[in-house]
């Protein structure tokens, strides 16, 4: 049984223009200590998979249907007790924004150790603050920064101790949001290799949420493509990135710079993502595909490539 299975998933929002469909008929699934990434333009939809798994949805956001099963529980049928009881505990989060995921009046350990407590009241406060200290040596912070707040640590810093909360309660499910944000290229390769590294030792699946391509590919095994709130192209990272099909994926592929191979102009996608308060009823790549017929005016269906690769075209 997969660890984690999504079948469907439509969320939309409610805005003063109308109800924006933020993602839309979505469906993966996830191994116990597999990583599955997802890759495309700001809001394409990803975060918003991220958050509805955690459950932390805003008060205009809503799940319009779908099933997310978490070892067989569908977390959309729990209630906000069960939820409440099932994060961070079970499925947890790693921020894109670490300094304003912490509270900045609260000293960094305390903060980590009240996750511990929360889920395992039963633990002594002296308990949880040495299990804290354990969580710091994991994710390389010394320490003798237990005590300190979060504006007296460094972006990198900061992000190890999202990283060392998250881990906190000993998850099966992490969701890593755009984790390396703001980071330089050296502290962002420190922090990916810390998160590949204790997956591996832990053993937890990851989903993986970036528009960096080449984090993706690099962190990922299993890599889905989203467009305009939907999933167009999915499967093993080499079937994806080598032989992509979907014409967005190979239009996002050739619009990102690469150190290695043949040197090739950078290729532009043209046009704008369309409005998603009034989606096209057919492709949404349509008016920006180069390979456009009027086929694609029809909703397209899901075409196979390989046993794990498939793409969402009517030309694939």
């Amino acid at each position: 049984m997969a660890l984690l299975e999504v079948d469907n998933l439509s969320i939309g929002y409610r805005t003063k223009q109308g109800y924006l469909k933020a993602v839309e008929g979505v469906s993966f699934s996830l191994d116990e200590g597999r990583s599955l990434g997802f890759v495309g333009e700001s809001g394409c939809g990803k975060t918003t998979i991220g958050m509805s798994l955690m459950g932390l949805m805003p008060p205009n956001g809503s799940i319009g249907n779908g099933r997310m099963l978490f070892e067989g529980q569908d977390l959309l049928k729990m209630t906000e007790a069960e939820r409440r009881a099932t994060r961070w505990s079970q499925i947890a989060m790693i921020f894109q924004a670490a300094m304003n995921a912490m509270n900045p009046v609260q000293r960094v350990g305390d903060q980590i150790a009240e996750a511990i407590l929360v889920h395992h009241p039963e633990t002594e406060k002296d308990a949880a603050l040495h299990q804290v200290e354990e969580l710091f040596d994991l994710v390389g912070i010394p320490r003798d920064r237990l005590r300190g707040y979060p504006h007296q640590y460094s972006g990198g810093m900061k992000q190890r101790a999202i990283i060392a909360m998250a881990l906190a309660c000993k998850p099966k499910l992490i969701i890593a949001d755009e984790p390396t944000t703001a980071l330089d290229v050296i502290v962002q390769d420190q922090i990916l290799t810390e998160i590949k590294e204790l997956q591996k030792e832990f053993n937890i699946g990851v989903i993986f949420i970036s528009h960096d391509i080449s984090i993706v590919a690099d962190m990922c095994q299993d890599i889905a493509v989203m467009y305009a709130g939907q999933m167009v192209e999915c499967g093993p990272r080499e079937a994806v990135f080598d032989s992509p099909v979907h014409p967005y994926t190979k239009a996002l592929l050739a619009s990102f710079p690469t150190i290695t191979g043949k040197k090739n102009a950078l290729i532009p996608i043209p046009g704008e993502t369309p409005n998603l308060i009034h989606p096209p009823s057919g492709c949404r790549f349509g008016k920006r595909c180069p390979g456009a017929s009027p086929t694609c005016s029809e909703a397209p269906k899901w075409v196979r490539i390989g046993p794990d690769h498939k793409a969402l075209c009517c030309h694939c």
